[in-house]
């Protein structure tokens, strides 16, 4: 059988059967996910490295505690329990860290519409999403998480209501307070984002 061609449910099926190694599928599948979400949160590589494992030590223990349910897509289970991480690390810490996305490798509101521009488009959008990620920065951290999992993690207002733990009506109110937010940051920084 070749297994990494189950899905997220059988693999854990398999797993919890006895076979180890699906577990390493499921883990690989999604790992790049799961730590760019992490990293981008904490801008620190060991910090984030060590979240990343203590959420895999987490689903582990919760997949043989019997505490998993399927009641959605696994990753999203695996991203809400990184995110519960991050926020009991920084309550121990005592303080919310203001996220900045200024030395990110990857740009925040990355898209496949900026692919085969020419030279001057590719410069104008790198400045628009230069911009951009400066407005996302001065947004409440509420805000700035929902538009980062929609723009950056393309993910539905459904798996962002999961993962945050509110419900979807929420989800869509901070979007709009967002986007309401961001047009007065770019009238008040006269940041214009069209290409001329």
């Amino acid at each position: 059988m070749n297994f990494h061609n189950l899905d997220d449910y059988d693999l854990i099926k398999q797993y919890l059967g006895g076979q180890s190694s699906s577990l390493e599928i499921l883990i690989n599948r999604h790992k790049n996910k799961v730590y760019s979400y992490i990293l981008m949160v904490v801008k620190n590589r060991e910090l984030a490295e060590d979240i990343f494992q203590d959420t895999f030590i987490k689903v582990i223990r919760s997949l043989h505690s019997g505490t998993y349910k399927e009641e959605g897509r696994f990753v999203s289970w695996v991203m809400r329990i990184a995110h519960n991480l991050i926020i009991d690390f920084y309550r121990k810490e005592k303080h919310l860290k203001v996220v900045s996305s200024d030395d990110s490798e990857v740009p925040l509101l990355n898209s496949s519409k900026f692919s085969d521009l020419t030279v001057e488009e590719s410069l104008v959008n790198f400045q628009i999403n230069s911009d951009v990620k400066k407005l996302v920065e001065k947004l409440p951290e509420e805000q700035k998480e929902v538009i980062m999992l929609r723009f950056y993690f393309d993910m539905s207002f459904k798996e962002i209501a999961e993962q945050t733990q509110v419900s979807i009506n929420t989800a869509l109110g901070r979007m709009r307070y967002a986007i309401i937010n961001l047009r007065k940051l770019m009238e008040a920084s006269h940041v214009d984002l069209a290409i001329k």
